[in-house]
Order: structure tokens, then sequence, then C-alpha cells
């Protein structure tokens, strides 16, 4: 399989002139979306409480999130937003997909919007 890649903004809702934009991995595999922690605080993220998340590897890590906006495709959606490592890859997580009407193709692994959002 391949990998799908999509740009996106990430924005402070309490001071929206305040982005910064990344190439995030599309994981269908996770949850909630990971950016690194640098970005986060240079646009003035702090955390905001902890979770726990089972790895690939099936072990589990205490990480710290937030909330932040993301802009993608031409949509916004307010999301929970984990403080990766300051050199971590960026991932887009299938919460924020989900919640804008976008999923990946399984055939051609690239991201086509639905006709309407999920509700169900």
């Amino acid at each position: 399989m391949g990998m799908t890649h999509v740009t996106v903004k990430v924005r402070n809702p309490a001071e929206p002139e305040k982005e910064w934009e990344g190439l995030f991995l599309v994981d269908t595999g996770s949850v909630d979306t990971l950016a690194p922690g640098k970005y986060l605080r240079k646009i003035g993220l702090s955390p905001k409480a902890e979770r726990m998340y089972e790895l690939a590897n099936g072990s589990q890590v205490k990480m710290k999130i937030t909330t932040g906006e993301l802009e993608f495709m031409g949509e916004i959606v307010g999301s929970t937003i984990i403080f990766g490592d300051d050199d971590a890859e960026p991932i887009l997580g299938v919460t924020a997909l989900e919640s804008v009407g976008i999923e990946v193709d399984p055939r051609s692994q690239q991201l086509k919007r639905l006709p309407a959002a999920r509700l169900k």
C-alpha cells in the first residue's frame, strides 16, 4: 500500500492568525492528529491534558494533547492534537477526516470527498 499525504494548516483557535502548515501522513489507523510539539508551541498552543495511546507495536504511551483547528482540502475542523516529538512526522488521524466527510479510497490511496459527512 502507498502512503497518502496532505497539506494541513494547524491554527490556534484563540489567535487564528497564528498557524503552522505542514505535510501530514494520512493514517486511518490513528484516531487523533499528531504534530511536532515545537510547531504547536510556536503558534501558542499548550498541552491541556494527557491521554494514553496504543502504538502500532502494541505498546502504550501517555502523550500530551491539546485542541486546535485543522484546515485541509478546503475544510476546517476542530480537533484533538497530540504533541509529538519535535522531529516527529505529522500524522492526520481518521477523526479529522471523517468529521469533514473525507476518506481514503482503498484502491487509489487518494483522498476523496463523500457526498455528505456521516452522522450515523
